[in-house]
């Protein structure tokens, strides 16, 4: 079984000081992190959990799925099982429309094309009704164009895969994996979420801990050799990690336009990288032969991903060393220090405006017309705080920190979060909860409390598919 050695920073080159950069970095600019895993030279350096969150908190690791899901394609065609060039739609006649209604766009789309995200769909076909087949949609849904041409981000493809793989091994993609490479040792916490229809959603859906992330990345970039045994054949994953195609036309940032291999993106550094929406790294950098982890949470921060790769471009790449650095225990200092204290960053508060202590605690009644919200009331105190709210006349409470987070279970959808609460400069008070489950989001409050009794309330959420209750504006009048 695969367990890593792990060493300072020092021994492998690396100046503890840069991985506190890197840290501090990174929390100035408010980027919400989870996790950090660093190793180089096969020796894991640092291993970092962002509070409440813990080594063994499972999170979602959304778009990195899409990378399992390609090593498990490659597993079936080691197995003689399909071979990339082979046409998709003869794997899912069952899924296919009237053969005089298949478009011929469908008709010539290979698993090869799937992979390099070269389909013949622009965008992700479920996504039009997630209430009908996801994998049957991929089939029926209108092309936009020839399959083998252009990159457009497709996760239905991903998603048909990965139904392509449980139906050729007979197991669960994730199963799968787990017995095919069974030295890596993916922890038992690790899942992947379904579809309605009982389809693992190998496009979105793996809950695993950031060290599988660690392990799936050594994996890879040993061309699937882990201790002595080869577990995939190199060929594979050298074509997987290639520049396969350009990503350029429609990339946000620098770092998704390097190109595109099968289901892995290639980075700016000569590597490749598993990516997954909201900070998810995988990032592996040859040169340099070091792996940097991250679980975060980006997703209401625009460019944050890129502020995470460029943190480690500028403050940590380039102080490597090539040799082992002379151990200084003062210097090291720090960093322990640094890794002790990592806790997601509650938000800072200004002083409550006068208004607060005549309606602390008071009921508002939502006057908005068809909303489902009847009530709501904000109880604070020193250091804590209480969001209280009735939602189809059943009452919730979320409580947050001030100048702190505070833990909880987010109402209806039973999910962990961690929350805190802060005074605006302009008096208004806002209220951020981190969803940290398997679903990873944000949900925020934003409550203008007037002199005359009213409440205006501001709801918005950063999360793809959950909490659509919490947006949009309310007006609420104070109960007498």
């Amino acid at each position: 079984m695969l367990n890593f050695e792990k060493a300072t920073p020092e021994e492998t080159g690396i100046p503890s000081e840069c991985i506190v950069r890197f840290i501090d970095r990174l929390q100035r600019r408010q980027i919400p992190m989870h996790s950090l895993l660093i190793m180089r030279h096969d020796r894991l350096v640092f291993e970092g959990y962002y509070a409440p969150c813990t080594a063994d908190s499972p999170h979602r690791m959304f778009s990195i799925s899409k990378s399992f899901t390609s090593i498990a394609v490659g597993l079936l065609i080691d197995e003689g099982k399909l071979s990339l060039d082979d046409p998709i739609i003869q794997y899912f006649p069952e899924k296919l429309p009237a053969k005089e209604n298949i478009h011929p766009w469908i008709s010539q789309m290979t698993i090869r094309d799937m992979l390099m995200m070269r389909s013949c769909h622009a965008s992700t076909t479920y996504k039009l009704d997630m209430q009908s087949d996801w994998v049957a949609s991929f089939f029926t849904t209108p092309p936009t164009h020839a399959p083998g041409t252009l990159f457009h981000y497709d996760t239905s493809a991903a998603h048909t895969l990965c139904a392509l793989v449980e139906k050729l091994s007979g197991r669960t993609l994730l199963d799968y994996l787990k017995e095919k490479l069974h030295i890596l040792g993916f922890s038992q916490e690790s899942y992947m979420l379904k579809d309605p229809f009982g389809v693992s959603m190998g496009g979105s859906g793996l809950v695993a801990l950031p060290l599988d992330l660690m392990k799936f990345g050594y994996f890879v970039a040993h061309r699937g050799l882990v201790l002595g045994e080869q577990l995939l054949s190199a060929s594979y994953i050298d074509l997987a990690v290639s520049p396969l195609t350009a990503t350029c036309v429609t990339a946000p940032l620098p770092s998704e336009a390097q190109g595109y291999g099968l289901q892995f993106w290639r980075n700016e550094k000569n590597g490749f990288t598993c990516y997954g929406m909201g900070g998810q790294l995988i990032i592996f950098l040859p040169d340099c032969d070091l792996i940097c982890v991250t679980t975060a949470d980006t997703q209401s921060i625009q460019g944050g991903n890129q502020q995470i790769y460029d943190a480690l471009y500028e403050e940590i790449l380039p102080y490597l060393q090539t040799g082992v650095l002379v151990q200084n225990k003062e210097a090291e200092q720090p960093l322990y220090e640094t890794q002790a204290a990592l806790a997601i960053k509650p938000l800072e508060s200004a002083a409550p405006p006068k208004i607060f202590s005549e309606i602390n605690g008071s009921s508002f009644h939502v006057q908005t017309k068809a909303s489902d919200f009847q009530n709501f009331s904000v109880y604070i105190n020193e250091d804590n705080g209480t969001l209280s709210f009735t939602y189809k006349h059943t009452a919730y409470d979320i409580q947050f920190g001030i100048g702190k987070m505070q833990t909880g279970i987010f109402p209806i959808y039973n999910l962990r979060y961690a929350a805190s609460g802060a005074w605006l400069m302009d008096g208004t008070l806002l209220i951020r909860t981190h969803i940290i489950d398997a679903y990873v989001g944000c949900v925020q409050f934003q409550l203008s409390f007037h002199d005359d009794g009213e409440l205006t309330l501001f709801m918005t959420k950063k999360e793809e598919s959950l909490f659509h209750e919490f947006q949009g504006h309310l007006y609420c009048k104070k109960l007498h």
